[in-house]
């Protein structure tokens, strides 16, 4: 499904402020993967994100960002493949939790679709969408990269913060 279909102002926010570029607001969307936005809440509410970077930029794909200051525990991959329904399609603007080959190796590190990539719909955890500052994501992607993808220049998550609407999230389930 879309991540229109998913808006609801019930919904928890985010705002991403990129250091020298803007501000990306996204929703995060409790009822397609619960245990992953309560690992975001998380890890947001305890500034973790804060001084990360987007070590990771590929045109025409996603950014993505959120790989740095400690090991966590790994979370269960709210998605198709690994036995859970979420129907959310990796559109652009789409927020999903990044991975390893190992479908239960999620932690921090999440990307945003720059453009639609529906190779990895029902493989990761679709999770929220941008409501503004897609400008932001297609600023980011067009930096000059090496040829791993990651930027010459640091693109740094000055913060990370979320509004939960009063709403209280629980701890995550981790592995």
């Amino acid at each position: 499904m879309s991540y229109q279909t998913y808006l609801n102002p019930k919904n928890p926010t985010v705002t991403l402020k990129v250091k020298n570029m803007g501000t990306i607001t996204l929703e995060l969307f409790p009822e397609v993967a619960p245990n992953t936005v309560n690992n975001f809440i998380a890890l947001a509410e305890r500034n973790f994100y804060d001084g990360l970077i987007f070590h990771r930029i590929i045109p025409s794909f996603m950014i993505q960002g959120g790989w740095g200051k400690e090991d966590l525990r790994p979370i269960r991959g709210e998605f198709r493949t690994n036995g859970f329904v979420n129907d959310l399609r990796h559109t652009r603007g789409v927020i999903s939790m990044a991975r390893t080959n190992d479908p239960n190796s999620q932690t921090s590190q999440f990307f945003i679709m720059h453009q639609n990539s529906p190779h990895l719909d029902g493989q990761y955890a679709a999770f929220g969408g941008v409501t503004s500052g897609i400008e932001i994501v297609d600023q980011i992607v067009s930096k000059p990269r090496d040829p791993r993808d990651r930027p010459y220049e640091d693109i740094i998550i000055e913060s990370l913060t979320v509004d939960t609407k009063g709403q209280t999230y629980p701890k995550p389930q981790t592995l």
